[in-house]
């Protein structure tokens, strides 16, 4: 096995395969709704990143039936994660939270996954999350919206938060003994190879549980769009991306878990993604190129301890 992978992870974990159902929530962000901002992260399309799922005026029962539906008669699968997706989840009232939370619980359903922001963590929503594991008998894992770790391009995505924002939070999270999933944009236009290299590292270096890594694509009518409309930014080849993607592998700790590697966008407004390549034919590009070089996770990672004598 050239990278802990996720798919194998869950198996691993519970015997069997467990498959995500993706829920949309009718949330928002403090970037878009005024407290921060409001146009958002300049990536961020009016759908969030929630595209694939069903419609948050949906019913979250609902959607999770039809999911689990589907799920089952393609993949004959019996367990699930309910994965919140849409916008910052633990943006909401507390009360709504939970009572969103509440209705996630299905026979079959072994954990669920929250997408959030950094400066979106704080006591009470983990608090609701520690009730649910100890009533329901759920895994929590926590997804985080880091993006970059160059403050610089945090600034310049409008993100509204800085890495020690994250640090925080994955400590608050690790605090409860939930699971953090960390999102990473591999080729942001602002970002160099060290740059990505070096998140890993600090992912690593936090005990992060699993990372997402995205390609970065460019939505019509966002902010990043205009700029790439414009000639005002450039994407590197998906050759210099697949470069990346191995130093990354092989700079994060053995034991952190990869969920995946490329993105995918809504095509009706999409003016660029994955060089107009499927994910799937870009994810055996980089898996042969692991194998043709002997290339295993974790093999340049490394943590240095300070050597110097404390008198």
């Amino acid at each position: 096995m050239r990278y802990r992978k996720y798919s194998d992870y869950l198996v691993n974990k519970y015997g069997e395969k467990v498959y995500k159902i993706p829920v949309n929530l009718p949330c928002t962000c403090p970037n878009r709704d005024g407290l921060k901002g409001r146009s958002g992260c300049i990536f961020c399309g009016e759908q969030g990143a929630g595209f694939e799922a069903h419609d948050a005026s949906m019913e979250i029962t609902t959607q999770i039936t039809q999911n689990i539906e589907l799920i089952q008669t393609k993949y004959k699968a019996k367990k699930y994660i309910v994965y919140f997706q849409n916008y910052t989840n633990t943006y909401m009232e507390i009360d709504k939270f939970r009572e969103s939370l509440l209705k996630a619980i299905h026979p079959n359903v072994v954990g669920l996954s929250i997408s959030t922001r950094p400066d979106c963590i704080s006591t009470p929503y983990l608090e609701v999350l520690d009730e649910m594991r100890r009533t329901h008998d759920l895994d929590i894992e926590v997804e985080l919206g880091l993006q970059s770790i160059n403050i610089n391009t945090l600034e310049k995505i409008n993100r509204g938060h800085g890495l020690a924002e994250y640090i925080d939070a994955v400590m608050r999270i690790h605090q409860f003994g939930f699971s953090v999933c960390t999102h990473l944009i591999a080729n942001l236009p602002w970002d160099t190879t060290e740059d990505f290299i070096e998140a890993g590292r600090v992912l690593s270096a936090l005990g992060v549980e699993s990372v997402k890594v995205h390609s970065l694509y460019v939505l019509r009518g966002t902010k990043l769009g205009d700029a790439y409309e414009n000639g005002e930014i450039e994407i590197i080849s998906h050759e210099a991306y697949i470069e990346r993607l191995i130093a990354f592998i092989q700079n994060i700790s053995e034991e952190m878990v990869i969920q995946r590697f490329f993105g995918r966008a809504p095509e009706e407004a999409t003016l660029f993604c994955n060089w107009g390549m499927s994910w799937r034919k870009l994810q055996n590009l980089l898996e042969s190129e692991l194998e043709n070089r002997d290339i295993h996770q974790g093999e340049k990672y490394e943590i240095k301890q300070n050597q110097l004598k404390l008198f």
